[in-house]
């Protein structure tokens, strides 16, 4: 399998200020799924059994169009490449990669595209080459080659695990809820963006919407009941109006009459 490819400076921009902090807010590792037509970054997608439930799940896909000048990704599984790695290692490299494409070129010279590609390679010390996505950036006064480990590509069977998995993230609720102001919830999400970056979002089948954020030192959430239900519904029950909002999402969902994400402010933003 083989990939390489040239970063857009607005692609690459993109990753370093906006997505890649946000993903590393949800976990330390992540999956890179290149496919010929996108790249994705996934968290959380892949359990040892199937898509893994336990914590939130974050999807980041984007056209290649978006990211790269060029792209080459090759493989005999449809010309599909999937593999881990540390989000901060990756974050790093494109930081160190962006610093010396900020170098003012020689007059007349256009700066260089910021390069990306597959290798294998055998470190110091070791006895067998390992994987890497390797960075090649050209400044005015230097030029840098970054190595980022990454894991073994997964096998086609984890590939078609994962790929189901991501069809399976981005499927519909069975239970959706109608709000009537946009922007009053509009108001509400960049009000409580200035207190955290991760947004709980909980929808029940009574028709009750529910927005959080926690942080070590404060929660701020807000309630929105009996909307409009688009989908499975059913009887909220009485014991539940005894009880703060927050445990009553708790309950929903572990009867399986709610259903709770996360979501990323600084994405949203």
């Amino acid at each position: 399998m083989k990939f390489k490819a040239s970063f857009t400076d607005d692609g690459i921009s993109l990753l370093d200020k906006r997505f890649l902090p946000a993903i590393d807010k949800v976990g330390r590792v992540c999956h890179v799924y290149l496919t010929p037509t996108h790249a994705m970054l996934l968290h959380n997608l892949l359990g040892s059994t199937g898509p893994d439930g336990d914590g939130p799940q974050c999807v980041a896909q984007f056209a290649k169009d978006l990211l790269f000048r060029e792209y080459n990704v090759s493989s005999r599984d449809g010309n599909r490449v999937a593999f881990s790695v540390d989000v901060a290692l990756l974050h790093r490299a494109i930081r160190s990669a962006l610093a010396v494409h900020a170098q003012s070129p020689a007059a007349g010279d256009a700066p260089a595209a910021i390069q990306v590609k597959l290798v294998n390679k055998q470190t110091p010390g070791s006895r067998s080459a390992a994987p890497f996505l390797t960075f090649e950036t050209k400044g005015a006064r230097s030029a840098v080659v970054q190595d980022v480990p990454i894991s073994k590509p997964l096998s086609r069977s984890d590939v078609a695990r994962l790929q189901d998995a991501l069809d399976a993230a981005q499927e519909l609720p069975e239970t959706l809820v109608q709000v009537p102001d946009l922007q009053q919830l509009q108001n509400l999400v960049d009000r409580l963006k200035n207190i955290g970056d991760l947004l709980s979002v909980t929808v029940t089948q009574y028709g009750d919407l529910h927005l959080q954020v926690s942080t070590s030192l404060v929660t701020l959430g807000s309630e929105f009941k009996r909307l409009r239900i688009l989908g499975a519904r059913a009887n909220a029950p009485v014991v539940d109006q005894n009880v703060s909002a927050t445990i009553r999402m708790e309950m929903a969902v572990e009867r399986g009459e709610a259903l709770s994400v996360v979501l990323l402010l600084m994405v949203l933003a």
